[in-house]
């Protein structure tokens, strides 16, 4: 005969009760899952109805007009390219921080640019200043391939994993100064700057092809868009509108 005491009665039930969550917790989960599902699947509509606002009134609805960049940007999901705390603010019109005192630039101001460089889909893009690796995903939608630097290491590092993640196989990526560019790969067809230097990178138009256009920013305080193209008459200059980008690091601020 067994003999119980108040004490093991209650650690039976316990035990009991344990028992029986156990059994019922996969339960707990699979009901929980279309939950799960369903609140992925409403954020993922929130972003792709407020990626195709930003699209429609922040850059349709000024200036660009290139089908191919609407297209791309429409397609990118910015949201995916900031920190998890301002992800919900991704497709708003201002440019975002990214960590190390970088940023992801205005929607507009990426959709801007990239109609500026008069892309065609054979073309070969040098990007200097990767950041989080949007302007470079959104290049990839249109060009055959990217080349991009970013000098700060970790940020590289993050922002090539994050293309792989989402499918991007012609962008190479390298950390480093990108003062110099990428010669090994050069001619390109395009170059773009995404931080501000004070003088144009000679480096960067020796490595143009003939037609080749490059935009950036320039200046240290008051800054302009610029888009230099070469010619057989020698580089031309063009001035677009005024901008500001975090200044251009590395040997760009020790050549004068």
């Amino acid at each position: 005969m067994l003999v119980t005491t108040p004490r093991f009665r209650i650690a039976r039930i316990v035990l009991a009760t344990l028992a029986i969550l156990y059994a019922l917790s996969p339960r707990l989960r699979d009901s929980q899952t279309p939950n799960a599902t369903s609140s992925l699947a409403e954020s993922a509509a929130e972003f792709k109805e407020a990626r195709e606002r930003m699209v429609r009134e922040q850059i349709a609805g000024r200036d660009v007009r290139d089908p191919r960049v609407l297209a791309a940007m429409r397609k990118v999901p910015r949201h995916l390219f900031v920190p998890a705390d301002v992800r919900k603010l991704a497709y708003i019109d201002s440019p975002l921080p990214i960590g190390l005192g970088q940023t992801i630039s205005q929607p507009y101001i990426v959709a801007f640019m990239t109609e500026a460089l008069e892309l065609k889909p054979q073309d070969r893009v040098l990007e200097i200043g990767t950041g989080s690796g949007y302007q470079a995903a959104v290049l990839a939608e249109l060009v055959k391939e990217v080349y991009t630097i970013e000098i700060v290491d970790s940020l590289a590092r993050e922002a090539e994993a994050r293309l792989k993640r989402l499918g991007y196989t012609n962008v190479r990526m390298r950390s480093g100064d990108g003062y110099r560019g990428w010669p090994e790969a050069a001619p390109f067809d395009a170059i773009m700057l995404t931080a501000a230097p004070d003088h144009v990178p000679q480096p960067l138009t020796d490595q143009l092809r003939d037609g080749g256009r490059l935009i950036l920013p320039l200046g240290r305080g008051d800054q302009d868009l610029v888009r230099l193209r070469r010619t057989r008459q020698g580089i031309q200059h063009e001035r677009l509108l005024p901008v500001r980008f975090v200044p251009m690091t590395g040997e760009a601020e020790n050549v004068r």
